[in-house]
């Protein structure tokens, strides 16, 4: 899985990761409605600080939004593997 810097994609490109993400995990965001466009603007948001990674994976092509927590255990968890074999 490799990480891919949001300022590599256009605009549309990352709204349409972002949207698909968002759509596809159907998260709940409390008592009240929140719509799709601010959903996205938090997302951004968590991109610009660095707090969520878009990731690559070449295995099964797909692109998904994961927090940088989940992304270095990930990593980590592959170079264990590999040092195993």
């Amino acid at each position: 899985m490799i990480e891919i810097p949001a300022d590599m994609l256009s605009a549309e490109i990352l709204s349409g990761i972002i949207e698909e993400f968002i759509l596809r995990e159907g998260t709940d965001y409390g008592s009240h409605e929140v719509s799709l466009a601010s959903k996205i603007d938090q997302v951004k948001g968590q991109l610009s600080r660095g707090d969520v990674l878009i990731t690559f994976d070449p295995a099964t092509e797909n692109c998904n939004l994961l927090t940088r927590h989940q992304f270095v255990k990930f990593q980590a968890e592959q170079q264990a593997d590999e040092q195993q074999s």
